[in-house]
């Protein structure tokens, strides 16, 4: 069917009332392809991989799969620095093991996500190979190019987030190129049409084979300032430890990323979106969450997208949840959120909120408040089974960010670490030879045979709470209410389609008491250790329930 007329058909669903809006309330799983299984023994995850273990995502209930980026890479960055938009990995496979996935995908019921990298690509992909080139051929202009100042530094004080200047000299073009990242990372030109319209036929290549929708990478560093005004220093008042512990953290980044332009390009990632049916976009929004309304939600802008707001939360504290919901959120009235507690550049959600090398109990509160609470979910490989962060010594360090900062910080290569499936096998059943990182004995006593096996596990607990919400009209896709609570106690209410429900979460390791409405029902689901004494709910450490009311 031709974009034009698949376009006709959903404008003609959408007078009908027949819009499907399938992600709003969804729970999409994500894939770090690399580690997630391994068919032909390099150590390396591929898509035939992915493939065998299918079953083990639609067992969960996820209603679709996002994997990270599959193109040729590199590497430095790991996938993260695309060399060829248009192509497969020759280590995940071939572009026949991506077709035969999508059908496997779609024949289980659910939908296939990639991840799209526009912002920038791998110093090897062919377009910077022409740009770098001389100042006067086709494709010069299709990065961010400048010239040094008098005495030969940099042109401004932008840094790079993986460490030092935003700058590296090309020899050849004797100017300097902007990255926001590695310098092996060249930042694409979104203030030059040619490339905008090159992107977008990007989005059309994988649309055409099928794929579902996006994640766009650092979706709020497509548009830079073309005058390449100086960054300011985050006011002194406003840092915080991560801002202290990461010097281009100490500088607000609102003339290299962030603009109010970068509007107009979500917009037309959007307006390619409209060109198929049932197609979602949704973006990585790191920094300033102040922005994130201007980027998502609407019928013009994406369809939503997540902020970093919970991902580098290390409290688990009440107030920073209320204050996603009451002070972000609120005001963003046409705004479906995502709602995440983990991805491939966060430390584990256990470890950040709990330490040590895991605790199960913790693992089954956060998934019971990750459903619980309003956005379309985006779950973590491993984040089902409880799995903590893995330890590395320096040996194992790959990431280029663990790389320059170990041993204070150690990367993201600790919530990479393969997926262990069977606890008995050669390396967990992730790989006949060897693991490009490794996988420690406490991912192995957590692996998916043992966890199966085991009605009172992480994996089991997942399986409950995800059907909860499928369940439940009001949590997948009602209003959210937050209540005063005291201590570690979070409260709201979720209500939509004739359903009001209740919910009650002890955060804190001490026990805790929440007094219930007169209108609280029976409980439908609870998390640790919750009695009820009329309308005194007693809550034991890392407990919770939700009730109709």
């Amino acid at each position: 069917m031709s974009a034009g007329r698949q376009g006709q058909e959903q404008e003609e669903a959408d007078v009908a009332g027949e819009k499907s809006e399938w992600w709003k309330g969804a729970v999409v799983y994500q894939i770090y392809p690399r580690s997630f299984h391994d068919t032909n023994g390099d150590g390396i995850g591929d898509l035939k991989g992915i493939e065998e273990k299918l079953d083990h995502v639609a067992g969960l209930g996820a209603d679709a799969i996002w994997l990270s980026p599959i193109y040729p890479s590199p590497n430095r960055d790991f996938g993260y620095d695309v060399s060829d938009y248009c192509a497969i990995a020759p280590e995940m496979g071939s572009m026949a093991d991506f077709d035969r996935l999508v059908e496997a995908v779609h024949g289980r019921g659910m939908k296939l996500i990639l991840d799209q990298v526009l912002a920038h690509t791998s110093e090897q992909h062919q377009w910077f190979q022409e740009s770098q080139l001389s100042a006067d051929n086709p494709k010069s202009d299709w990065y961010v190019w400048a010239d040094a100042k008098e005495d030969g530094t940099v042109p401004n004080n932008w840094l790079s987030a993986f460490g030092g200047p935003a700058w590296s000299w090309n020899p050849v073009r004797r100017k300097y190129y902007h990255h926001k990242f590695l310098k092996s990372q060249p930042k694409l030109n979104f203030h030059n049409e040619q490339v905008v319209d090159a992107c977008m036929d990007v989005l059309r290549f994988w649309l055409d084979r099928g794929v579902d929708g996006f994640r766009l990478d650092v979706a709020n560093a497509y548009l830079h300032d073309a005058a390449l005004t100086d960054n300011p220093p985050l006011p002194m008042d406003k840092r915080t430890f991560m801002d202290w512990a990461h010097a281009p953290r100490l500088q607000q980044h609102i003339h290299d990323a962030n603009m109010p332009e970068n509007e107009w390009a979500m917009k037309r990632v959007r307006k390619v979106m409209d060109e198929y049916e049932e197609r979602l976009a949704f973006g990585e929004f790191s920094e300033r969450p102040e922005m994130f309304g201007r980027y998502a939600g609407g019928v013009e802008r994406l369809h939503t997208g997540y902020t970093f707001d919970f991902l580098e939360d290390w409290s688990f504290e009440p107030p920073v949840f209320r204050a996603y919901y009451e002070k972000l959120l609120a005001p963003l009235s046409d705004l479906f959120p995502c709602v995440t507690f983990s991805n491939h550049d966060i430390v584990r959600p256990v470890t950040r909120w709990g330490g040590g090398q895991g605790d199960d109990g913790l693992a089954k509160l956060a998934l019971t408040l990750l459903v619980a609470l309003r956005g379309t979910v985006l779950m973590f490989q491993g984040e089902e089974l409880g799995l903590p962060e893995v330890d590395l010594e320096r040996k194992y360090i790959k990431d280029p960010v663990g790389d320059l900062y170990f041993p204070w910080v150690k990367g993201r290569d600790g919530c990479r670490t393969p997926m262990p499936w069977e606890s008995g096998g050669a390396e967990a059943g992730f790989t006949i030879g060897t693991p490009w990182l490794p996988i420690p004995d406490y991912h192995r006593m957590r692996a998916v045979d043992v966890q199966q096996a085991d009605e009172g596990s992480v994996l089991a607990h997942a399986k409950k709470v995800i059907a909860l919400r499928k369940a439940h009209p009001a949590l997948k896709t009602g209003a959210m209410s937050c209540l005063d609570a005291e201590g570690k106690v979070l409260a709201f209410t979720r209500e939509g389609e004739g359903e009001r429900l209740l919910c009650v979460f002890n955060l804190g390791k001490e026990a805790a008491s929440f007094d219930l409405p007169e209108s609280a029902g029976a409980a439908v689901f609870e998390v640790g250790g919750v009695t009820r004494d009329a309308a005194a709910l007693a809550l034991q450490p890392r407990s919770g329930a939700i009730f109709k009311v």
